[in-house]
Order: C-alpha cells, then sequence, then structure tokens
C-alpha cells in the first residue's frame, strides 16, 4: 500500500460555509502526520470526514486503501479515533470500558482479555485497570482513550487535539505515549493540535490548516527553515509605525521576509547579529521607537505567520465550529 490515507481536494460545506476547501494530503504508513492551525481551521471537520462521522461535499478520500464515501465500513474497522471531548462511561471501571469497545469491534473473549492488558501497559493504566472511570484525572482519562483507540489493533489513529485543557507537565506525559504506540504498535497516526510545540516535538510531518485550506506542508525543519535565517523581532513604541517600517525594511531589501503582528515586526534574515545594528538604524532614521529587540531561531509560529499574516489563536469556539455543531445537531 502506497498510502494509509490519500485526500484528492476534499471539501466540506455548511451552508454558506466552506470548513474544508479542497485538501489533498497523503500520509505514509507508519507515518506521524500532524495537522496545525487554530481553532476553527477546519482540522476536525477533516478528521471527521476521513473518519466517516461526516460525508464529504466534494472530492475524495481513502483511508488504508478504502473509500470513505463508498466502503465506510471498511475504513471503520481500520482506524481507531480519539475525540477532543471525552467519550469514556465514567460510571465503568477502564476495563469495562476497553471491553465494550472490543466487543462492538467483534473481538472474542480470549482476543479482548490479551489486549486489553496490551493497551493498559502501553499506557500505564494496568494498576488502575479496575477502578471506576469518573475517578480518573483528566491526563488518565486521555491515556484510557488512547489505549481504546487502539483495542481493535487499527491501521490509522486519529488524535484530535489529544492535549487539549491538560496541565504542560501530562501533556509532555502523553506525547511520549504517542511516540511509544507509533513505534511499538505501527500505527499510522494523524494528530490535530494547535500547540505548536506539540506538532514539532511529535511529527514527521505537518500539514499547516488556515481557513480551511493547506497552506505549507513539509517537515517541522524544512518549514522552519524555508524562512531561511534568523528571527529578529522588533516591539515598537507606536504600532502605526508598524506598516511604515515594513515598507522601509522591504524596500532596503535587508530581509527575506518581513511580517507583522499587533505593535511587532518579525524580520527573518542570514546572519541576525550582524543585521541587528543596520535594522536599528534604518528605524532610527525614519524616527520610528523601537522599544525592544530579540534575535532567535524560526519557529512554526513564525511559519504560520508568515504564510497567513497571523498568529494562531486560541479561540473557544469559531463560527465554522458552531454552525458545523448547529447543523449536525439538527440531524439527530
Amino acid at each position: 500500500m502506497l498510502y494509509a490515507i490519500e485526500t484528492q481536494e476534499i471539501t466540506k460545506h455548511f451552508d454558506e460555509i466552506t470548513a474544508v476547501n479542497k485538501v489533498s494530503i497523503s500520509v505514509k504508513p507508519g507515518e506521524l502526520f500532524g495537522l496545525l492551525g487554530p481553532n476553527g481551521a477546519g482540522k476536525t471537520t477533516l478528521i471527521h470526514m476521513l473518519s466517516t462521522m461526516t460525508e464529504p461535499s466534494s472530492g475524495s478520500a481513502k483511508v488504508w486503501g478504502y473509500d470513505v464515501a463508498l466502503e465506510p465500513g471498511s475504513v471503520r474497522q481500520n482506524i481507531g479515533v480519539v475525540f477532543q471531548d471525552t467519550t469514556l462511561d465514567d460510571r465503568l471501571t477502564g476495563r469495562e470500558n476497553l471491553d465494550l469497545h472490543g466487543r462492538l469491534y467483534g473481538l472474542d473473549g480470549k482476543t479482548r482479555k490479551k489486549r486489553i492488558e496490551e493497551v493498559l501497559s502501553l499506557v500505564e493504566l494496568a494498576d488502575r485497570a479496575d477502578v471506576i472511570v469518573k475517578t480518573y484525572s483528566g491526563g488518565m482519562m486521555r491515556r484510557l482513550e488512547i489505549a481504546r483507540g487502539l483495542m481493535h489493533h487499527p491501521h490509522v489513529l486519529f488524535l484530535d487535539e489529544p492535549t487539549l485543557g491538560l496541565d504542560p507537565q501530562t501533556r509532555l506525559h502523553i506525547w511520549e505515549y504517542i511516540k511509544k504506540l507509533n513505534k511499538e504498535e505501527g500505527v499510522s497516526i494523524v494528530l490535530t493540535t494547535h500547540y505548536m510545540e506539540e506538532a514539532d516535538h511529535l511529527c514527521n510531518r505537518i500539514a499547516i490548516i488556515d481557513n480551511g485550506e493547506i497552506v505549507a506542508l513539509d517537515t517541522p525543519e524544512a518549514l522552519k527553515n524555508s524562512l531561511g535565517g534568523d528571527v529578529i523581532t522588533l516591539e515598537l513604541e507606536k504600532p502605526d509605525d508598524i506598516s511604515r517600517l515594513c515598507e522601509i525594511y522591504q524596500k532596503n531589501g535587508c530581509a527575506n521576509i518581513v511580517s507583522k503582528k499587533m505593535n511587532e515586526v518579525f524580520i527573518t534574515v542570514k546572519n541576525g547579529e550582524r543585521q541587528i545594528p543596520h535594522i536599528l538604524s534604518l528605524a532610527s532614521t525614519a524616527g520610528i521607537s523601537i522599544q525592544s529587540v530579540s534575535l532567535r531561531k524560526p519557529t512554526l509560529d513564525d511559519v504560520f505567520i508568515h504564510h497567513t499574516g497571523r498568529a494562531i489563536r486560541d479561540k473557544e469556539v469559531s463560527e465554522i465550529e458552531t454552525v458545523g455543531y448547529k447543523i449536525r445537531s439538527r440531524r439527530k
């Protein structure tokens, strides 16, 4: 099999809103592939289409060789899904949740028992297997959901914002479990996130998605290197001066890329240490006051700003998500 997942211009409309717009991606077997973007960018809608929960408006997609529209049953047999919101039965124990999932997938008693022990060991929950789930911490519930998604030996696992709302320490632990299962289970993983460091730490390749479209796709290092140097951040005293200063730097040709956000200007240059005096001199000559200056290597946030003109914003609920939720609710 050439690809674990392959989409061709897959699109989803919710009334007048286009949540996903002609997305074409290919994920290799065993790859840990990231969808990085702000809330409402279309990440969850794309996962819903690939997992057969939502029908595409147009375009096509295959998961493990099966068409999501024509062969949904075969797709479901080959995937596991961990949703943003917990779907565990908190009145059951961890073991009972896993056993129920195994029964739904037709696993016999002997296979279920063996597999339950394997996945509990993988996420280090064997000692809590017979405890009621409502007593679990948020991180433990997340680990149990990952274990449940692996019960039936899926070829592809979808993790939709797997660390959303978790504290930094628990998030780091979840990262290690994700890397471990990718290596030990050999499962292809598609992970959605709006955490830059999560995508950078975990993913072999990342598709940056905004307003339903893929704006960049490559390895984390290649994406950062595409900016071509160091990033100098200038904080201006007067935000009104930002556009004028950007024009000055672009006309002067001293920077590869110039972008802006709020009262800051980001300049990508080679040999940043040597360029700072010249950059500050141009601002001073123009009568523009600089409050602070810093130098660092490019991040995925810089890549996102370069391609979209803004930073990833963490909104509670986007317009797209709200409309999509209302439409799905009406269909129930």
